[in-house]
């Protein structure tokens, strides 16, 4: 794919700064090699190769909180990604919500009492400094690039602004993800927070309760299990996990 398309489609065009452009140039190169890995996650590998950075999370994110996993660099990302979309909780929640970028160079020392649910499921993956840089056009949020280390640290000038201009080109590929609408990758990300809706909707009628109560009981479910919400909220669709009136589930 060309790096100029990449950068206008149907109604919403995005203007990356010429760093962005020069990434989304290289990532195009690399489409040419035998090995077939997805723009999303070559880009996650590029930019955790340019910055000193343990690894590198990209994340849908909608006006609800976060979507799902789009690509990481490995399984600390995977969990760190997990525990925010579980929780609602944490440094890309708030990049998202703010339009402001979140750096945390210590989590270990201001995390826990910014996010108590969050730090302490981080801290035990290994992660000890988190980058959140947030994925907007306008009001629209896209996404968030999640960049984090195992020791704590802060980025210099020139490592965020590097940062940043991943960002841009991370923007840009999410964008033409949503204008492609037969683009597997997406398609099924938005299937499953279907299937977390649709499991909401089961517990709100098992249990008595709203919406927001059953999303909530499901997140809590989810986290006292340590286990993937998607994998519960398939549970609950496939009627293999209920959630009896007094609010306890039951295998």
């Amino acid at each position: 794919m060309d790096a100029e398309m990449l950068l206008g489609y149907g109604h919403v065009e995005y203007v990356a700064n010429p760093r962005a452009t020069a990434i989304l140039a290289e990532l195009d190169d690399e489409a040419e090699t035998p090995v077939d890995i997805s723009l999303p996650s070559r880009l996650v590998a590029a930019c955790a190769a340019a910055i000193p950075v343990t690894g590198v999370g990209l994340v849908v994110m909608t006006d609800s909180g976060p979507g799902a996993m789009l690509a990481s660099t490995d399984g600390p990302a995977r969990i760190m990604e997990e525990l925010q979309f579980t929780l609602v909780e944490g440094p890309c929640v708030d990049a998202s919500r703010s339009s402001r970028p979140v750096l945390q160079p210590d989590l270990a020392t201001t995390g826990p009492s910014r996010w108590p649910g969050f730090a302490p499921g981080a801290l035990d993956a290994g992660i000890r400094a988190i980058f959140a840089l947030p994925l907007q056009v306008g009001g629209i949020r896209v996404g968030v690039l999640d960049l984090y280390r195992d020791k704590p640290g802060s980025l210099s000038d020139n490592q965020l602004a590097e940062g940043l201009a991943f960002a841009d080109a991370a923007t840009t590929v999410m964008l033409q993800m949503q204008a492609e609408t037969a683009d597997n990758s997406f398609a099924s990300i938005i299937e499953h927070r279907a299937e977390v809706h649709q499991a909401t909707g089961i517990i709100a009628v098992q249990s008595n309760v709203g919406l927001a109560d059953a999303l909530m009981l499901l997140r809590a479910h989810s986290f006292a299990t340590e286990r993937p919400i998607l994998e519960v909220a398939h549970d609950v669709v496939s009627r293999t996990l209920r959630f009896d009136l007094d609010e306890s589930a039951h295998e």
